[in-house]
């Protein structure tokens, strides 16, 4: 023998005897029983299911989450158990898990104990690897649940009067108008109460916002009131929200017309009349409400909402302390008002805008003595407009001077022209209107010097005219532009005359050459179905152009119509006449075929 023994001990590594297949069995049970010991006493709640979706086994957390014990969940559905087939999204990723066709997923249920108790859980489904099983846990996340939701209605509602806030009112008003959100059929109609409070800002400002949030919070109480004393309450189609500030909205689901939202604007404006009693304080408040109610069908939120921001502001600009119902065609003027205004600038440099002209006819002979410029809008949306639809707005945002400029300028040329074409014939003065802004915002003395050398028209055929309340008003800088077109030999005449401040004084010390009288004296001149006319409209008519000729000015009477009109209008002695009797207003062309021997007869 080699050598002896020394007794039991690991053999060296290259000589350890190979792991015998019942050691491996017994090392793979072990581990078994080991992974059963940790599922059975696992806090979290589980069950092996196979791909039929039976429970094989279930562990003792999941027992007492389900009030069952562990041996009576077995061979049971776990989709059952769990609630996985309440709807069709959940339902098929589980059978895709049990399928082998996905890898997992998680949702969140809510599941009903025994005792008749419900709690939130988290149900996960995964494939056991090297398995034809998977693994069902379920967390319960009550707890977290209900923190989400208190976090929710924080975030959902507004601490002062606890009301629902802007965020959940549009959430709300959102699902109100998604045709797929609803599970009962209604009315299929929507309505609105837009409100805000009026002199709301005093209150803060004098007593302080720990008294304007203690307002806000009654407000809040009272509106709550109406809505449930209307009824609305039987169901959840309403909902009182503050949007912010002192607005507040009144959403009427299922709404059953305007008169419906009529009486709830009323009892609103009713109960904010009473009195608030704030610590001694008694305050005096009211509210202004824009009321909209439509059809669901092909309406926005935005829609809806832009809607009712219209209309209270038409209830404030209408007084306040008044609710005013969505009016589509006051809505559409609002709406082409700014469509024009976004575009006027635009427009001017675009050349949409032409000139036609009205002519200005001698009373004595008939003659063609000179035309009034008239602007025209060619509207690629509105058609051709008068200057009545533009030319406040143009006055409001400024683009007045750059309007008013290309007039002038156009209007002049086409005057020069006329009298190069028609060098016979006396030449026509044109007569062309001028804003008050005008005056102010440029300097109108250099542009018009500028224009009349550029044409070559005589500044003695150059009539700019003015309405009477703009030169009433004059002093200073439009005085002082008004006297240096006077010097240079422009014409200024006022438009309207009569229908102002009828002050008479300014005639003596502004540099007016021609007074233009409002046609609704003229228009007292007519025989209508068998009426005879006011001697007193002739008498005044007669002594404003006594009193003009006697200042050395001319006169012309507007809105002659009839040949009745004309004969008394020219034996007063009006000097010219302007009207329908003679013509509308057209286009340059045809005031140069009017230019010719042969006098027009008025």
């Amino acid at each position: 023998m080699s050598g002896t023994s020394e007794g039991p001990g690991p053999a060296p590594a290259s000589v350890r005897p190979p792991v015998t297949e019942r050691q491996t069995v017994g090392r793979t049970a072990a581990e078994l029983h080991d992974y059963r010991a940790a599922f059975n006493t696992a806090r979290l709640a589980m069950a092996v299911i196979d791909r039929e979706g039976l429970v094989v086994t279930a562990n003792d957390a999941l027992a007492g989450l389900l009030g069952a014990p562990p041996a009576g969940l077995t061979r049971r559905t776990a989709a059952d158990l769990v609630d996985l087939t309440a709807d069709a999204r959940t339902w098929h990723a589980y059978r895709e898990v049990l399928g082998g066709r996905r890898a997992g997923f998680r949702c969140t249920r809510r599941i009903k104990h025994p005792d008749g108790h419900s709690l939130w859980a988290e149900v996960s489904v995964t494939p056991v690897p090297d398995s034809s099983q998977v693994l069902l846990s379920v967390a319960d996340v009550s707890d977290r649940r209900e923190l989400q939701a208190k976090l929710r209605h924080l975030q959902m509602h507004d601490p002062v009067t606890r009301l629902p806030n802007r965020s959940l009112f549009f959430e709300r008003l959102s699902a109100a108008l998604d045709p797929t959100a609803r599970t009962v059929p209604g009315t299929g109609r929507i309505g609105l109460c837009y409100l805000d409070l009026d002199g709301f800002k005093a209150v803060n400002d004098t007593l302080g916002h720990g008294f304007g949030d203690r307002l806000l919070s009654i407000v809040a109480a009272r509106l709550t009131h109406c809505a449930d004393r209307a009824g609305y309450g039987r169901s959840s189609g309403h909902l009182v929200a503050r949007l912010g500030g002192d607005e507040f909205a009144l959403l009427v689901e299922d709404s059953t017309g305007t008169e419906q939202l009529a009486d709830l604007a009323g009892s609103v404006l009713e109960a904010l009349r009473e009195p608030f009693d704030l610590s001694g304080h008694r305050l005096s408040m009211s509210a202004s409400i824009g009321v909209v109610e439509r059809l669901v069908a092909g309406t926005s939120a935005t829609g809806l909402m832009q809607a009712a921001d219209t209309t209270l502001y038409w209830a404030k600009a209408d007084g306040k302390a008044r609710w005013t119902l969505f009016d589509p065609e006051r809505n559409a003027h609002r709406m082409t008002r700014q469509a024009l205004s976004s575009t006027l600038r635009p427009a001017v440099e675009s050349g949409e805008f032409m000139l036609e002209y009205q002519p200005l006819v001698g009373m004595a002979d008939g003659a063609l003595k000179g035309v009034e410029a008239l602007v025209r809008w060619d509207h690629p949306q509105f058609g051709r407009l008068t200057p009545n639809r533009f030319i406040g707005l143009a006055e409001e945002d400024g683009s007045i001077v750059q309007l008013g400029g290309w007039v002038l300028r156009t209007a002049c040329r086409q005057a020069r022209q006329w009298q190069l074409d028609h060098p016979d014939r006396p030449p026509l003065f044109v007569s062309v209107n001028v804003a008050v802004r005008q005056v102010w915002d440029s300097d109108l003395v250099a542009e018009v010097a500028g224009i009349l050398a550029e044409t070559g028209l005589a500044p003695g055929l150059l009539q700019l005219e003015l309405t009477e309340s703009a030169v009433m008003g004059s002093a200073g800088r439009p005085l002082q532009a008004l006297q240096a077109l006077s010097d240079m030999g422009v014409q200024i005449a006022i438009d309207d005359f009569g229908t102002g401040y009828s002050n008479l004084a300014y005639l003596s010390r502004l540099p007016v050459s021609v007074l233009k009288l409002d046609g609704s004296f003229v228009r007292g001149f007519r025989y209508d179905e068998g009426t005879h006319p006011n001697p007193a409209d002739e008498m005044i008519v007669e002594a404003l152009v006594q009193l003009a000729h006697r200042l050395g000015l001319t006169v012309t009477a507007e809105c002659v119509e009839t040949s009745g009109q004309a004969a008394r209008l020219r034996r007063i002695g009006c000097d010219t006449g302007q009207g329908y009797l003679y013509s509308r207003a057209v286009p340059a062309a045809d005031i140069g075929a009017m230019i010719g021997p042969v006098p027009l007869q008025g």
